[in-house]
């Protein structure tokens, strides 16, 4: 491959980031490209646009998604296929499969989001009612197909990032199903959804590439960035502080307001013994469970649980919870921060109850009336959340 001409796919929030640099890497090897992202500004020689929606897929989602199988089964002997995915590409990038329809697809990802499913489990369903993801991207060609991923998936699962277009899924309609019963109950989504599902199961219909599939033997993936490099760069900015900082290896995943408390009181314990001013740096994703009708998202919502339990500790204490990717739920906040004063700021700002903002899913308006959003813009990559703890 190393003599190859390219044909190259950049897909998800560092799609046009990842183009420009293959492109002043190899020049003019690459034949074909295309960037399914946030449009870009300026665009390669040889690379074409179309921007995909996120986090539900579109319109233009499904037509980056079919150009993307025709630049896979167009290649040729001696060339190959680069593959660059970041975080969003799942929804940027959507072909639905025989029998479903992007609405379909929209309101199965809508409703499994709202329900609090994790990537892992919102992933297994998206492969099985897409005709690109769980391997089918590279499935399309019989010629070499390397792939690089910029992780947003706690564990950097390669057959999770992106749904694992060009990645053997070792999932099945089974398990689709499964997720399907635990989150709602397979009566709350589309019925084309659930029978293409049930058909599968039954054996009705072909499963996914899996594991030691011929089709993929000269498929190749491989993990170029995860969470632990944003909490390397926030460790370094610590250090440059002056702060004694700990890293927490342990993912922080579960319900967000549930993880918060839970995370805070085990941070507080981790910190006992360490010089001040001490940062602790974690790092991973939660989720939500909407049952309000407020603005927020999973990071937010995380800051706003421990609001509470940060008044109570004794000690000056600040928390900040952010999407690497400046973005978090449908929000122009990367998340929010609460200190040991915020139920303080909040009672004289004549916010008496913050624990109903929590119970409606309305952290934004929470923190929008303190001043107290992380609003930085989207950053163009995602590696999942970060928090940052600091003992003064």
């Amino acid at each position: 491959m190393p003599d190859a001409d390219l044909r190259v796919i950049c897909a998800g929030k560092a799609a046009a980031s990842m183009a420009s640099t293959i492109a002043r890497l190899c020049g003019s090897r690459v034949r074909e490209g295309l960037v399914v992202g946030p449009a870009p500004a300026q665009l390669p020689p040889a690379f074409e646009s179309i921007p995909g929606g996120h986090p539900v897929p579109t319109e233009a989602s499904e037509r980056a998604g079919r150009r993307a199988l025709v630049v896979a089964a167009s290649i040729a002997n001696g060339e190959a296929l680069l593959v660059l995915l970041s975080g969003g590409a799942s929804a940027m990038m959507a072909v639905p499969a025989e029998g479903i329809s992007l609405e379909d697809k929209r309101r199965t990802t809508e409703r499994l989001l709202n329900a609090g499913a994790d990537i892992q489990a919102l992933n297994t369903v998206r492969k099985h009612i897409s005709a690109i993801k769980g391997g089918w991207l590279a499935a399309r060609t019989p010629f070499p197909r390397l792939t690089f991923a910029i992780s947003d998936v706690v564990g950097d699962d390669v057959s999770v990032i992106a749904s694992g277009p060009t990645v053997a899924d070792a999932s099945t309609f089974e398990d689709a199903l499964g997720v399907l019963q635990r989150f709602g109950g397979v009566d709350a989504y589309p019925a084309p959804v659930v029978a293409r599902l049930r058909a599968g199961q039954r054996g009705a219909i072909a499963e996914t590439p899996k594991p030691h599939d011929p089709r993929l033997a000269r498929a190749v993936s491989t993990v170029i960035g995860s969470r632990r490099d944003g909490m390397a760069g926030a460790i370094a900015e610590a250090q440059a502080r002056g702060y004694h900082v700990v890293q927490i290896d342990e993912p922080v995943v579960g319900d967000a307001r549930n993880a918060s408390v839970a995370h805070l009181r085990a941070m507080v314990a981790r910190a006992a013994g360490v010089g001040r001013p001490v940062c602790l740096v974690s790092s991973g994703e939660t989720t939500v469970h909407v049952t309000g009708h407020g603005r927020g998202g999973r990071n937010q919502e995380f800051a706003l649980a421990a609001a509470e339990p940060l008044a109570s500790i004794g000690t000056p204490a600040a928390m900040a919870s952010a999407g690497t990717d400046g973005i978090d739920g449908p929000t122009d906040a990367a998340g929010a921060f609460a200190d040991s004063t915020t139920i303080a700021r909040a009672r004289t700002a004549g916010i008496a109850d913050p624990a109903r903002f929590l119970a409606d899913n309305n952290a934004y308006a929470f923190f929008a009336a303190l001043g107290d959003l992380i609003q930085t813009g989207p950053t163009d990559t995602n590696v999942g959340d970060l928090q940052v703890i600091l003992f003064g």
